[in-house]
């Protein structure tokens, strides 16, 4: 069952990346990246089975925010695609900050959701330390990578080469930096490793099958499609 909600998650996360994407541009996507910057922070708390391996959740989401800074760096360029990952970054900061400020009041006596915001919430700051250090190393990495490897493949044909070959190496960065910092000591290491490599191996799964999406996002931008909100 796990596994048949997991590919209906990665089909929502397309479509609501591509609408998000033809309706309002690069605004959408900007929106978007602090969405997935803030939901994968809030699911990867919990922990499920899935093909046989321990892994958490956030997978997915936080997998679209690389295709959306690589639909930034193919139709906008590299600027717009760090800007993004600046947004994704103030964005769980302010979360952060102000969910904490929030944990801190006093609860009346007939409040009912402390205990549960304090389950969610009170682990964001370690989480939240450890996607903001993964943020900065893997995002920063695959917009230089996907510029670095557009320049040399700069034909519409070879998206998929540039998509892939910056976004895997980018995702690897980004698991092994937010695992070691997020979990380690948390899980024991055999559970650690499970969750390493099924992260990794999952990301990897949505980086390959997100390529026909940004070949539409191009395809979309070429025919001018894209209603932009900031021109």
């Amino acid at each position: 069952m796990n596994e048949i909600l997991w590919f209906v998650m990665l089909v929502v996360n397309f479509a609501l990346i591509t609408i998000a994407y033809r309706w309002w541009g690069k605004t959408g996507l900007y929106v978007w990246v602090a969405i997935a910057a803030i939901i994968a922070n809030v699911q990867v708390i919990k922990t499920v089975s899935l093909f046989w391996m321990a892994a958490t959740l956030g997978n997915i989401v936080y997998a679209t925010s690389f295709l959306a800074t690589d639909i930034l760096s193919e139709n906008h360029g590299k600027k717009e695609a760090r800007k993004a990952v600046y947004i994704g970054f103030f964005s769980l900061i302010s979360v952060t900050v102000i969910m904490q400020i929030a944990l801190a009041f006093e609860p009346h006596p007939s409040d009912f959701s402390q205990e549960h915001l304090s389950v969610v919430f009170g682990l964001l700051p370690r989480i939240a330390l450890a996607s903001l250090a993964a943020y900065w190393c893997s995002q920063l990495h695959d917009v230089w990578a996907y510029d670095f490897w557009k320049k040399r493949f700069p034909e519409k044909r070879h998206i998929w080469i540039r998509n892939n070959a910056s976004t895997m190496i980018s995702q690897l960065i980004d698991t092994a930096v937010f695992t070691v910092i997020a979990f380690a000591g948390v899980f024991s290491a055999g559970v650690w490793w499970q969750i390493f490599w099924s992260t990794y191996i999952l990301k990897w799964v949505v980086a390959v099958l997100d390529t026909p999406f940004i070949y539409l996002a191009r395809k979309m931008k070429d025919d001018g499609k894209i209603r932009d909100l900031v021109p």
